[in-house]
């Protein structure tokens, strides 16, 4: 469906002030919820928890499962569009909603993050127009992709295709004895092997993108995580070397572009060490909402990524 700009404190379709309604009402969905307060606009979480951080703020609380019929209808009925905080929300439910309501980002947007083998083939598609490429992989979904697995691919890092974050449905493994039993540790769920490279540091871009393919991006950031968790994150000019960072910035709009992506945007790159010593850019994976990496934005910017995720959904314009 498309939107005309939905302005704040405009009467909507459905007779209601301007409404924008959020999946899921963690820590981002909370923040999400301030800024579209903040500029005038009505809210409503759909969330199960009653104590959701966002839900205790919003307008409207919705306290159902995100795949139940009818906590998804009164979603519709009350908001003139709907985004998502976090990239488990069932696809199907946000296709479900796209049949009545704007969506931002779309179902085919946020299955492509919930499926590292899917993303994987996104990266690979978007390397041909960006040249940054995803790490040596292979998808392991049967017995016979586990023993077609090549040697080079080893050590490597073995991860769930599905529901792994924060480092979690991860296993390393240096062997092929040890990728088989950390396989069969998995309960033999389809997975991703990548080839373990030489990091020299973690870096994300976070853009938005609009419906009309209008694209800003903010400045790469670098970031440094402790057992798998964001522990810090630094802006300025030369954290990233210049042309790493460029080309994180082109590969990621080039994503966002290729995708047909609206709304907020943030995809985490490697930079590895070569064996000539020089440094190069791999693409690890896309977060399809704000991300923890940007919230120095909200006191850094002159938007911040959860503003920008409220002017990509209601189709306001997008200042750089």
């Amino acid at each position: 469906m498309s939107l005309k700009p939905l302005l704040p404190g405009s009467p909507s379709p459905n007779g209601q002030p301007a409404t924008l309604g959020v999946m899921g009402g963690g820590q981002l969905g909370r923040m999400f919820v301030q800024a579209a307060q903040a500029m005038g606009y009505a809210t409503v979480v759909l969330d199960p928890d009653p104590a959701s951080p966002a839900g205790l703020i919003s307008h409207h609380h919705i306290k159902t499962a995100y795949g139940d019929e009818q906590g998804l209808a009164q979603l519709a009925q009350r908001c003139d569009a709907i985004t998502t905080e976090f990239e488990n929300v069932p696809a199907a439910a946000l296709a479900t909603l796209a049949a009545q309501r704007v969506v931002a980002p779309s179902a085919s947007c946020v299955a492509v993050a919930q499926d590292r083998v899917k993303e994987k083939a996104h990266f690979v598609q978007c390397a041909a127009l960006s040249g940054v490429s995803p790490a040596p992989h292979a998808v392991i979904t049967t017995d016979a992709s586990l023993a077609g697995v090549t040697d080079d691919l080893l050590p490597g890092i073995l991860k769930t295709a599905r529901m792994g974050y924060d480092g979690k449905g991860q296993v390393r493994v240096s062997s092929r004895a040890q990728l088989a039993q950390a396989w069969d540790q998995l309960d033999k769920v389809p997975c991703v092997l990548e080839k373990m490279l030489w990091l020299r540091a973690e870096c994300s871009v976070i853009v938005a993108r609009g419906a009309d393919g209008q694209v800003v991006s903010f400045p790469v950031q670098k970031n440094t995580h402790h057992d798998g968790i964001l522990a810090t994150t630094e802006v300025f000019d030369g954290a990233i070397e210049a042309g790493l960072a460029q080309r994180a910035q082109a590969s990621t709009v080039a994503i966002a572009n290729h995708l047909c992506y609206v709304g907020v945007l943030c995809v985490e790159y490697f930079v590895v060490e070569q064996a000539d010593g020089t440094h190069d850019l791999v693409v690890n994976e896309m977060a399809p909402r704000p991300h923890n990496s940007g919230h120095y934005t909200q006191n850094a910017c002159d938007i911040s990524q959860f503003e920008a995720q409220v002017r990509a959904l209601a189709g306001l314009p997008l200042p750089a």
